[in-house]
């Protein structure tokens, strides 16, 4: 981009997809395959940003090349695990369109790694009945997948990449979104798009955790565009936290959910501060690698609250059982990365704790991926309801993949029945006046960072995985005083290029909202279920085995039940 700060670039296009993740190239690719002119557009480098391409091992897929699977009984488990609020027609699509996508990656020069007979190899993966998780090698999925898609976008002459580009709001004319505003981060520039449809693919909100796995651009601003926009959100109470994630000695160089798949591959051994592997005090047989996450997240915290935890809080991981060629041979380079790290995991093992991870619940959609304002699509993490109140591991990665792909094609079909619409500036001009107003300097207050900072601490101490009513409700009141008076009284720098100020503080007004959303589903949420459990509220109640929906009505964000799918 060309032009200067103060100055606005105008966009036309047929499909306009914000978030160059995987869910947001494939949805490019598959809106272009079906004749649409499409931009794609990411405030980071497209291809190079959000959580796909730090995937590490598994990619669920019900190929059937280990051993005889399907996708109904990929389904079963899905929905087992989703303990019981799992949207099944979405769910479905997901478990059916998988394999479709995984071929098609193939083609694309993924190297799905493959057994001694040339069979695109499968591993069983937590929750699932059957081997049935594809990968391309021990920890870099994600990273080839996110290669292949990048190649594929960049080679198609419809797909226009906009990198370092923030949307702040969508434009929405006569109840329909017709494109968006935002700003060139780079240079300075304001930045308006006409589309005959959106997809939003921004991910999840655990960036709002001050423990998370996230990637910096998973800050729940999408959710708050969305809702903004008119748009319901289902099951937000639902965020995933990683069992196994890192916490100690400190370690550079790999990602905090490196121990997950090392764990369940090798055997590794969960124990408390006494030596002890405690998986079966709460009702998990054996060694417990076949546990799903929410259980495993639950054992974890409950040790760690009655006692047993380890210096810093968590608990220990061991390989000490295995052999060191058998660990050396498993894990290759990555040995060296430990040993970096003075990490000798044949001799000492490792502190780990439960760290924010996945948003389950999101917007809702139909089956083509629709969202309840006309014009407006949604892909990926950002979606809710295929995953219910417990993501199964390996799911998300053909989520994105599945939803992408469909997601694009419904919107191709939309914008093509919408062509000759015009840039409505009267509806934009709001949102213009918006982004030109906080440019300005802002001396005095304190920076959006530390509002961020506040925040994370406070999602990760009163919103976390066990959670109760005086702290959610004082959670909740600090976030609608954030929203109310710390946010607009932010100090935002007045320089031109790369003003990250600016783009923190547009991330905090999504994500506040976002925040307010998941914090209120939790408290009206009175029952322990999946992701979500409550100390006052230890049981899982039949009676609210239903969805949640939250929505902005009059600037408020209201919450009602509904059956569950």
């Amino acid at each position: 981009m060309s032009a200067e700060a103060g100055e606005t670039l105008h966009f036309d296009t047929d499909v306009l997809v914000v978030g160059g993740g995987g869910a947001g190239m494939y949805a490019a690719l598959s809106a272009a395959a079906d004749g649409a002119r499409v931009i794609l557009l990411d405030k980071n480098v497209v291809g190079r940003g959000g959580a796909t391409i730090m995937a590490q091992m598994t990619c669920a897929s019900a190929l059937g090349e280990a051993e005889p699977d399907g996708p109904q009984a990929h389904l079963a488990d899905t929905l087992e695990a989703g303990r019981g609020l799992c949207d099944e027609t979405l769910a479905g699509i997901v478990c059916e369109g998988s394999p479709t996508r995984i071929r098609e990656l193939g083609a694309w020069r993924v190297n799905w790694a493959r057994d001694e007979e040339g069979r695109i190899a499968q591993v069983l993966a937590p929750g699932h009945s059957r081997r049935r998780c594809v990968y391309v090698d021990f920890l870099s999925t994600g990273t080839a997948i996110s290669a292949a898609l990048r190649r594929e976008t960049g080679r198609n002459a419809a797909v226009r990449r906009l990198s370092n580009v923030t949307v702040t709001d969508l434009v929405v004319s006569d109840g329909e979104v017709t494109g968006a505003v935002g700003f060139d981060i780079a240079g300075g520039a304001s930045v308006t798009i006409r589309a005959g449809a959106t997809v939003l693919c921004l991910g999840g909100m655990a960036k709002l955790y001050r423990r998370t796995t996230a990637p910096a651009n998973s800050a729940g601003e999408g959710l708050g565009l969305a809702l903004r926009a008119g748009a319901r959100l289902v099951d937000i109470e639902f965020l995933q936290f990683y069992p196994n994630g890192h916490l100690a000695p400190r370690m550079v160089g790999l990602d905090p959910t490196t121990w997950e798949p090392t764990r369940v591959k090798l055997g590794g051994r969960l124990l408390n501060s006494e030596g002890e592997e405690f998986l079966a005090r709460y009702g998990e047989g054996g060694e417990g690698y076949n546990t799903t996450r929410d259980l495993l997240t639950h054992a974890i915290y409950r040790e760690v609250a009655e006692g047993r935890g380890t210096p810093n809080g968590g608990v220990y991981l061991s390989f000490q059982h295995i052999a060191p060629e058998r660990l050396k041979a498993a894990l290759g380079p990555f040995i060296d990365i430990f040993a970096s790290n003075n990490i000798d995991i044949s001799k000492q093992p490792v502190e780990i704790f439960p760290i924010a991870h996945y948003q389950m619940g999101g917007i809702v959609v139909t089956p083509d991926l629709a969202t309840d304002v006309p014009g407006l699509y949604a892909a990926g993490e950002i979606v809710g309801g295929a995953n219910g109140a417990n993501r199964l591991s390996g799911n998300a990665l053909p989520e994105a993949l599945v939803f992408g792909e469909r997601a694009g094609r419904s919107a191709a079909a939309h914008a093509r029945a919408r062509t000759g619409t015009a840039w409505d500036e009267k509806a934009a001009a709001p949102h213009l006046a918006r982004l030109r107003e906080r440019r300005a300097a802002r001396p005095g207050g304190p920076p959006p960072v530390a509002l961020l900072g506040e925040l994370r601490s406070l999602m990760w101490e009163k919103v976390g995985a066990f959670r109760n009513e005086a702290d959610l409700e004082a959670a909740l009141r600090r976030i609608r005083q954030m929203q109310a008076d710390d946010l607009p009284a932010l100090s935002v720098g007045d320089h031109k290029v790369h003003n990250t100020d600016l783009v923190e503080w547009f991330e905090l007004r999504g994500g506040l909202v976002a925040a307010e959303a998941l914090t209120l589903a939790a408290l009206r949420r009175r029952e322990s279920r999946g992701a979500h459990q409550r100390d006052d509220f230890p049981d899982t109640d039949p009676a609210l085995t239903r969805n949640q929906f939250l929505r902005l009505d009059g600037g408020a964000l209201v919450s009602s039940f509904g059956a569950a799918p």
